[in-house]
């Protein structure tokens, strides 16, 4: 595992195989896909700064400079190992020799990025959009967060407002003498032209003002003239901070009145079509969020989830199951629509719902993922998954995101592979070639995607085909031979600058049939198990009847069959090498996680974890799959336990990470203890330093997380330790033969434990 976190240390890129197999017959037998899961702006080393110039491609295949080409030093060019065309150095590079060679030819810099000179510089653009359909209290907390963002935005950041409850106000900052605001509709869909005609913004109704007193956003406006819309409704932070404020402070809860048994009328889908529509005016091809905070479903207009009245249920698992859900498929095709135009805009859509009931997240969820937005769900905005996950969007300290804008990625590959398509927080480009694969997974047929939106940990999963023998020449495809793959990824760095970064990396074919141990020494199960849950995450929602529980046990049959070592039709036998022991175990946690078990959540909940495990890096959702345990006593210092019902005891403190959720968890003995205040004694400064350790190094997950996980302290046999108890494997259940140790607990569950599905998959893979 150390030598895969190394290489994905260098270039953020990791592979469910280090070695791929010579042939796609033998690929396939291998189980798992050749995929690549890639975070394109993970953190840069210090020692590793920026090239301050345009980086050079091949004239053929568009494949930048990287330390694998071949170069002629008295010729002066050099040859892509991609397709092996001649490129001649440019003037540039004439001093170029084997004692002087630029940086991005030095192995360290197989990734490597480049900030090409540029005098423009563009703001980020930041569009609140505010549901006012909320209770007094609730509206009190986002006025107050939305305040302690503002002071945190950049002087030369740009700032809109949108309101909306029954109908959408779209504020004018630019207005000094009086409070201005548009009002719009939100029962009836509106038109594009009819949003941009409204605010003055087509063009026969723009105003015209002299170049120089132009704000300073360059591409903003095509024709480099008319700007009403940025002066009117964009404002510089550093301009309109006291009017945002006073905005704020006078913004009351939406007037219209609310029927009894009824939900307020709230028009989200056209807030929503209002902002992008006023972005694609105003600031088009240029680094924008659009910031949504939802306090409750949308009853109104396009977009609607669910009717008006309370005795009318939101749709639930089952009803979707059942396509009894009479808003769903409406609404998310408005939102396909929506992801679409925003997608053309460059722009983004943020969401932090925040509501004890579902809000629509399962139906946005689709604009969210394809513009690369950031997603907060929470039960209330004056909770502190909101509030610290809110802070964290504008922090600039070491734990900031990283926000980067209106990006681009691009796979290049050898030849003797094919790119199905990538699962992911992106948007298809639709850019065909002779690199795309017949097979499609995700975003496919294409080499581009769009990226609206991405920070240091957006990660996405590539998966690979390889070409069959008889389309490739055999001989690039001989064992020990390398094949390339080149990811490219254009955005605008918050410095509002565009940047390129380039990963370069090379693998080998083996010959899977004579030298198997080369293919199973190069197996990453870490990165295998987060591929097969987003695959399976993918295939439970684009498949109708699919089985996932199913689908995964026979995958995992199949896999041991092929690389386990036994005797066939002797179980005890059975064994696996080291770099697939683990493998069993993550798969067994990921048939019972929130992913693949839907049970007990609604339909936004499962949106919320599916959309975070398709962007995090790989260490994030590996630890959303099978959560870490530590063990804290004071017999001996803090250690990771198995994630088992065993490691619960009296004298214990036990420290759950799920990522979503961070669980202090308090033996009985511990907390009586604690309840008998001996931590406040001098004489028991240890069993106060105890108490301490697991909560300090919880609020150290927490600070450097997004979202903020929500921390749950609880005791033994307390109403809240069911938090850490349904992640625990039920080696001790209710039924079970033997009862738990002296202290111990027990889990009233009928899942089978970790063991009996151990000795089930070994008796089924040792089958003839």
């Amino acid at each position: 595992m150390a030598h895969f976190a190394q290489q994905e240390a260098q270039d953020g890129v990791r592979f469910t195989f280090d070695k791929w197999p010579s042939s796609k017959i033998e690929a396939s037998k291998c189980v798992v896909p050749m995929a690549a899961v890639y975070t394109p702006l993970r953190r840069f080393p210090a020692d590793k700064q920026p090239l301050p110039y345009p980086p050079l491609r091949c004239r053929t295949c568009s494949v930048l400079l990287c330390p694998y080409v071949q170069i002629d030093y008295v010729g002066k060019f050099w040859m892509c190992p991609f397709c092996f065309q001649r490129n001649h150095f440019p003037q540039n590079y004439h001093h170029i020799n084997e004692n002087n060679l630029p940086p991005e030819l030095f192995q360290m810099y197989s990734t490597v990025e480049y900030a090409p000179p540029s005098d423009r510089a563009l703001p980020p653009v930041f569009l609140f959009v505010l549901d006012t359909c909320l209770i007094e209290e609730e509206l009190a907390f986002l006025k107050t967060a939305l305040k302690q963002a503002i002071e945190l935005l950049p002087e030369h950041a740009l700032v809109g407002m949108i309101t909306f409850g029954t109908q959408v106000h779209v504020h004018e900052l630019g207005s000094a003498e009086m409070p201005k605001a548009y009002v719009f509709r939100g029962s009836k869909e509106i038109s594009k032209e009819t949003i941009l005609d409204h605010l003055g913004l087509s063009p026969s109704r723009r105003t015209f003002q002299p170049k120089g007193q132009q704000p300073n956003l360059s591409t903003a406006v095509r024709d480099g003239t008319f700007v009403s819309g940025i002066s009117r409704f964009l404002l510089p932070q550093a301009d309109c901070e006291y009017t945002l404020g006073a905005l704020l402070d006078d913004l009351q809860r939406d007037a219209w009145p609310v029927q009894s048994a009824h939900r307020p009328m709230r028009c989200t889908g056209t807030a929503l079509m209002v902002a992008a529509g006023l972005l694609g005016a105003c600031v088009s091809g240029t680094g924008a969020r659009i910031m949504a905070f939802l306090g409750g479903p949308c009853t109104e207009g396009p977009g609607t989830i669910v009717g008006k009245e309370l005795s009318d249920p939101i749709r639930s698992h089952k009803d979707l199951e059942k396509d009894a859900a009479p808003y769903y498929h409406k609404a998310v095709k408005f939102y396909q629509g929506l992801s679409k135009q925003l997608v053309d805009q460059g722009h983004v859509l943020d969401l932090f719902a925040c509501a004890l009931d579902q809000v629509g997240v399962a139906e946005i969820k689709v604009a969210v993922e394809r513009t690369g937005g950031l997603v907060v769900l929470s039960e209330s905005f004056g909770h502190s998954v909101f509030k610290e996950s809110f802070k964290r969007v504008f922090d600039t300290g070491e734990n900031a995101l990283g926000l980067a804008f209106n990006g681009a990625f691009e796979v290049l590959c050898s030849k003797d592979l094919k790119i199905q398509g990538i699962i992911g927080p992106c948007a298809s480009l639709e850019k065909k070639g002779p690199a795309c694969s017949d097979t499609v997974i995700g975003q496919g047929n294409t080499t581009a995607w769009k990226m609206c939106g991405l920070d240091s940990s957006t990660s996405l999963t590539v998966f690979f085909d390889i070409v069959p023998s008889e389309q490739s020449s055999t001989a690039s495809q001989a064992p020990g031979r390398p094949f390339f793959i080149q990811f490219l990824t254009h955005y605008q760095h918050p410095d509002g600058k565009m940047r390129i970064r380039a990963t370069t990396v090379y693998r080998q074919w083996v010959d899977n049939v004579a030298n198997g141990e080369e293919l199973i020494s190069g197996f990453d199960q870490e990165t295998a198990a987060v591929v097969l849950a987003r695959l399976t995450s993918h295939k439970m929602e684009a498949e109708e009847e699919f089985d996932a529980t199913r689908w995964l046990d026979r995958s995992l049959i199949r896999l041991s069959s092929r690389f386990g070592h036994y005797i066939k039709d002797d179980p005890t036998s059975f064994r696996f090498d080291p770099e697939f022991s683990i493998f069993p175990q993550f798969m067994f946690n990921l048939r019972r996680s929130q992913f693949v078990q839907v049970f007990n959540n609604s339909p936004d909940e499962t949106a919320y974890f599916r959309m975070l495990l398709n962007k995090e890096n790989v260490t994030n959702s590996v630890v959303m799959i099978q959560p870490s345990l530590i063990t804290y006593s004071m017999q001996a210092p803090p250690e990771p336990a198995l994630l088992d019902v065993a490691a619960i005891a009296v004298d214990r403190i036990l420290l759950l990470d799920a990522f979503f959720s961070v669980v202090v968890f308090h033996g009985m003995n511990v907390a009586q203890w604690r309840n008998a205040g001996y931590q406040n004694q001098p004489e028991y400064q240890s069993f106060a330093e105890l108490l301490r350790a697991p909560i300090e190094d919880a609020q150290a997950i927490i600070a450097e997380r997004f979202p903020a996980p929500r921390l749950v302290v609880c005791d033994q046999h307390g109403s809240q330790a069911r938090f850490l108890l349904a992640k625990l494997n039920p080696s001790a259940t209710y039924n079970s033969a033997q009862g738990p140790p002296p202290g111990g607990d027990i889990i009233f569950t009928d899942d089978v434990s970790l063991q009996v599905f151990v000795e089930h998959l070994q008796r089924l893979a040792v089958q003839s």
